[in-house]
This record gives C-alpha cells, sequence and structure tokens, in this order.
C-alpha cells in the first residue's frame, strides 16, 4: 500500500510540475505563436486528438440520409465550389492566396472525406471548429444543403482534376508565366527556410513529411527520401533545378496532375527543395 502511495504521489508531483512549466512558458511568452511556425509535434498531435475524439462523441447519434442521388451530388459540388475550394482546394486546383498562410493549415478534404464517416464531415461543416479558421456553416447553409456538400465530398477522392473541372462545367485555367528571377532569388536554397516555406503553401496537408508536425496524409506519394529517386513525377530527371521545376509548374510537367500551381517564388521553391534533399529514406 505504501509503494502504490509514493507511486500516486510522484505522479501527481510530476503532473503539478508539468503543468507549472507549461503555465511559466506561456506567461513568459516562450510558446512562439505566430503563424509562419508549425506548433510542435506533441502540441499538434494533442489539438488533433481532441478535435476527433470531440467530433466522433457529438456526431455518434446524427442520422445519415441517402447520399447516392445525382442531384444531391451535384448540387453539393456547385456548394463546394462556391464556398469550399477558396480554402481547402481540389483536385488540380490550389486554394487562394490567402488561405495558404493559414496554421493549422486547412484540410485537404481528399484526405477528409476518405477517412472520416459522413456524420462527423457533417457535424465539423454544421459547427466549425475552434482555433481553425473554419466557421459554423450552420447559419450560411440549410442542413439539406450541408448533405449535398457531403453527398459530393464522398465522390471527392475518386475525380482526377479533369473530371473535376468538367463536373463544375469550366476548362482547366492556363498556366500564369513564371516570374522572372530576381537577384534575392538567385541566392543559394536554404533549408531551413524551406521547411517553414513548406507549411505556408499547404503541403503537409497532401504528404507524408518526415519531422514536419502533422505531415502524415497520403492524398500524394510520401517526400521521405526524395533524394533517393531517380525521377521526379516519374518524367524528369531528379535534379534540384528539375524538383524547382516541378514544384513551380507542375501542370506543365505533367498534364492532368492533381498537384496544384501554388504560386511559389523562385526562391520559395530553391528553399523547399534544399529542405526536401534532407529528408530521411521511409523506415
Amino acid at each position: 500500500m505504501k509503494t502504490w502511495k509514493v507511486a500516486g504521489l510522484t505522479i501527481l508531483a510530476c503532473a503539478a510540475g508539468g503543468a507549472a512549466l507549461g503555465a511559466l512558458a506561456v506567461y513568459r511568452g516562450w510558446y512562439d505563436v505566430s503563424a509562419t511556425g508549425s506548433h510542435t509535434a506533441p502540441v499538434h498531435d494533442l489539438l488533433d486528438v481532441a478535435q476527433t475524439r470531440s467530433v466522433q462523441r457529438r456526431a455518434a447519434r446524427i442520422e445519415v440520409p441517402s447520399l447516392d442521388e445525382a442531384n444531391r451530388i451535384r448540387n453539393g459540388q456547385e456548394l463546394y465550389r462556391t464556398h469550399c475550394v477558396q480554402c481547402h482546394g481540389a483536385p488540380g486546383i490550389a486554394p487562394e492566396p490567402y488561405a495558404l498562410g493559414l496554421n493549422p493549415a486547412p484540410a485537404a478534404l481528399v484526405a477528409t472525406a476518405r477517412d472520416r464517416p459522413a456524420a462527423d464531415i457533417f457535424w465539423i461543416i454544421r459547427q466549425g471548429i475552434k482555433m481553425t479558421g473554419m466557421p459554423a456553416w450552420r447559419y450560411r447553409l440549410k442542413d439539406e444543403e450541408i448533405w449535398d456538400v457531403v453527398a459530393f465530398m464522398r465522390i471527392l477522392p475518386a475525380l482526377s482534376p479533369d473530371s473535376y473541372r468538367q463536373e463544375a462545367g469550366g476548362a482547366a485555367a492556363p498556366l500564369p508565366d513564371a516570374a522572372a528571377p530576381t537577384e534575392e532569388d538567385r541566392r543559394l536554397g536554404d533549408a531551413a527556410a524551406g521547411r517553414d516555406a513548406l507549411q505556408q503553401y499547404l503541403c503537409a496537408t497532401c504528404h507524408v513529411i518526415p519531422g514536419v508536425a502533422g505531415a502524415k496524409h497520403h492524398v500524394g506519394p510520401t517526400l521521405a527520401g526524395i533524394a533517393e529517386r531517380p525521377y521526379i513525377a516519374g518524367t524528369l530527371p531528379n535534379t534540384p533545378a528539375n524538383l524547382q521545376r516541378w514544384l513551380r509548374e507542375p501542370g506543365s510537367i505533367k498534364p492532368g496532375s492533381a498537384m496544384p500551381d501554388l504560386g511559389l517564388s523562385g526562391q520559395d521553391a530553391r528553399d523547399i527543395a534544399a529542405f526536401l534533399y534532407t529528408l530521411p529514406p521511409a523506415d
């Protein structure tokens, strides 16, 4: 009995010490709240688990209607194009520039549609998520319209960039001309700057990236060990110049690729390429 008391007191003392240290870190301003810096991996994982479990608990009793009607999917696609693609993007479509700097980054909804049940997605759209920029659409859309969006999201993972544009009734937008390099663009790539930059361009929402908090999604291929691959996008020899070109102009290298043109500057492409070449192979 005495051993259990000692163990209990030790655990309580450690917990109290951890809470005090956390409070001190917050009070002294040691934790970086800038949008240019990622959360630490423990903080990111804690928030992710808290969100997932909270949504599951609150969505458990939601009755899911039939989501297979063509009219419902068509209306959901139009609502998605009007309200969602600006922050979350779509196959081959980049989010708007103002969404690229959000932290935490808006989820790639291809992964969300594949990994979460329909009731969870409905609840998230309807209620929103605190401290993420995701609003509660219940004040802007009717419940039936939210279910229409959920219905469209269920087919989103199966859509290619061309099929998404056809569903949207539009054609592929022409690629913008690459910006002329500046003196600043000509400096060598900085791997540390590249690690920060890829967070801003939402790379972590689609790829597994070793050492980057939250980068565990398989929408696109893992970036682990990219330096050891002979080709980029299956077509270009793997050189720094070609990797930078792929980051800036994916559609010109592989037409129909789901990798969108994110509007990277020349220097951001150099920095991100420098960081990617430091990534270890997958375990």
